[in-house]
């Protein structure tokens, strides 16, 4: 699982022109891209959820637990992107939607049992996903 995690100041996820997914702190959020590939379980999940609540990339040097702030979680299969041939990317890294979903599903509700307050996108929807990157600041997380 690699999640690419960016501090915001706002997010929203757009799907047929309606928001389905919306944070806009007072201070600062989280906007959690998130991949996931074949040998992810619910254990990999579990951990990488723990790791970014835990992450201290807030001012201050304070992570998402410290001061709960929102986290807007949106699949990202093309984070498994292979460029390393040619001009077009393989996403064969990917894992498929039946085992993506419920794993992205299965992030978004560890972090909820955290104490995390968790948006979310639409799983495969055509998403427009809309930012304000605060630093910026943008980390990849894996395991």
């Amino acid at each position: 699982m690699r999640v690419l995690v960016q501090r915001v100041t706002s997010a929203r996820v757009v799907v047929d022109g309606d928001v389905v997914g919306q944070i806009a702190p007072a201070g600062q959020g989280l906007l959690a891209l998130v991949g996931v590939t074949h040998d992810d379980d619910a254990d990999t999940a579990r951990r990488m959820a723990e790791k970014l609540w835990q992450l201290r990339i807030l001012d201050g040097e304070l992570a998402a637990a410290d001061v709960a702030a929102p986290i807007l979680v949106v699949s990202q299969f093309t984070l498994y992107a292979n460029t390393a041939k040619g001009r077009r990317p393989s996403w064969n890294a990917a894992a498929p939607r039946a085992v993506a979903e419920p794993l992205v599903t299965a992030f978004g509700d560890a972090l909820r049992g955290l104490g995390a307050h968790v948006q979310t996108g639409v799983f495969g929807a055509d998403m427009s996903v809309e930012l304000v990157n605060d630093g910026p600041v943008t980390v990849l997380l894996e395991l």
